[in-house]
């Protein structure tokens, strides 16, 4: 079986890495045991697989912002630009950073949200289509997901499916065509891991009364946990295919 390509954006915080791992880790998790992984650290000057070479491909979050615009963030866009137009159709999750590079890519538009960040667990408001949808039916009975996010995803692109919202998003997740998704929380997330999070945002990004609220409302969030190892069951069943 070819492996799944984690596209790594970037890390985590230095506490959280050694107690948890970092983001390709928990992805790797969550995809499942029987998925096979690659991981390239996009931020280094090395070359992308072919698409010929992998079964699909996941984009982590990062700490960078989409809108600087970045060297390798500009090579990376164009690599997805070729894989998602590839005659395989690769199946490609963006989470977080990933989710606002594909949109961007396709037309969106990508900023600082005007209310600032989104932190915590978040309820979310489910599009019709999402019940149908392989990534995202779990998260109808479950509507909600793990957040940290300055920028947002302010216009979707024009051809997407908005599957997910909120009053903070317009579009929280979307779907392009049959096998492109994007997602603005954290699936690969649990309960600790967010509370860590906001732990280390604590006088970094923001208030220690605004965390101490957010600490209070995290709980685990099984349906966005699963939009992960739906994908991976996707990837498993194209391959057997």
């Amino acid at each position: 079986m070819k492996p799944v390509l984690i596209i790594k954006a970037g890390s985590t915080y230095p506490e959280l890495i050694e107690h948890y791992g970092d983001f390709e880790d928990w992805i790797a998790r969550g995809l499942g045991d029987r998925c096979a992984v690659q991981v390239c650290d996009v931020r280094e000057p090395v070359p992308l697989p072919s698409p010929d070479r992998i079964a699909a491909v996941v984009i982590t979050g990062s700490h960078a912002m989409v809108t600087e615009q970045a060297p390798w963030m500009v090579r990376l866009t164009d690599w997805l630009d070729d894989a998602i137009t590839h005659p395989a159709a690769l199946p490609v999750l963006g989470i977080c950073f990933g989710h606002q590079l594909l949109a961007k890519l396709l037309g969106g538009e990508v900023g600082d949200h005007p209310q600032g960040m989104e932190v915590g667990t978040v309820a979310l408001r489910m599009a019709s289509e999402a019940a149908r949808d392989p990534l995202f039916a779990g998260l109808c009975e479950q509507p909600w997901g793990q957040m940290v996010h300055q920028q947002s995803v302010l216009v979707a692109p024009p051809e997407v499916s908005v599957l997910a919202s909120n009053g903070h998003d317009a579009c929280q997740a979307f779907r392009y065509r049959q096998r492109v998704w994007g997602c603005q929380f954290h699936p690969e997330f649990n309960a600790d891991i967010s509370r860590a999070y906001l732990q280390a945002l604590r006088g970094r990004s923001i208030s220690d009364q605004r965390a101490a609220d957010a600490m209070s409302e995290v709980r685990e969030c099984p349906g966005a946990n699963e939009v992960l190892s739906r994908f991976g069951q996707l990837v498993q069943d194209l391959c057997a295919a």
